[in-house]
């Protein structure tokens, strides 16, 4: 999808939810002011106090997990992965996903419908929309092989586990893998994919004689 989306048409009627959903958006506002010794916001540092998830960047907290440098992500139950690593593939250049430690699930729409980007002049399908951050982020069935406009593609399993598993209320990280571990002192030798999805950047290291093999 191109950019952020907005919420106009939802399924096959068209409703006005933009002000219950920026209201839902803004109830979960963490403390975004930077913290004058680290220059972190009060959200991230609460959360680099917690344990890491095994496996995975995010910590204990988290119901949801994305990895922006390996494009990956997972879904956690009380500290422990329960699906994952899948591929995903984020936001591209001109609109990157942003880091977030402390966002949360505000909106689920089963048949969300793009208002902003459109086929034929038909707003594109947005199935098993899960929204956590303002501006219309949103997990979402995609190609994970594509980059999205600054939401989170998930193929169609992925999907529907996601959509059924998370709740309103419930805890989504989006963070660089490279970022969290040097922040907690730790070494990272993991990939760092960029932005879009780890199938486009494996066919990027084939075309320049390296296989992709390693961390898959």
């Amino acid at each position: 999808m191109r950019k952020r989306h907005a919420y106009g048409a939802v399924g096959l009627g068209v409703v006005t939810v933009a002000t219950s959903v920026l209201l839902a958006g803004t109830a979960f506002a963490a403390n975004t002011a930077p913290d004058p010794a680290t220059g972190e916001s009060a959200a991230t540092t609460a959360v680099r106090s917690q344990a890491l998830v095994p496996g995975t960047p995010c910590s204990v907290t988290a119901k949801a997990c994305v990895d922006l440098d390996s494009q990956r992500a997972w879904l956690i139950q009380d500290g422990t992965v329960t699906r994952g690593p899948v591929n995903v593939a984020s936001g591209g250049k001109t609109a990157p996903t942003p880091v977030g430690h402390d966002l949360h699930v505000y909106l689920k729409d089963i048949d969300h419908v793009s208002g902003e980007s459109f086929t034929n002049g038909v707003g594109d399908p947005m199935p098993y929309s899960v929204f956590f951050e303002d501006g219309g982020i949103a997990f979402h069935e995609g190609n994970p092989e594509a980059a999205s406009g600054g939401c989170i593609h998930l193929a169609a399993d992925d999907a529907k586990a996601w959509y059924a598993y998370l709740q309103v209320g419930d805890s989504v990280q989006v963070v660089k893998a490279s970022e969290e571990f040097a922040a907690r002192g730790q070494s990272y030798d993991g990939p760092t994919y960029g932005f879009g999805g780890v199938r486009a950047w494996e066919a990027e290291q084939r075309g320049s004689g390296d296989d992709g093999s390693g961390d898959n």
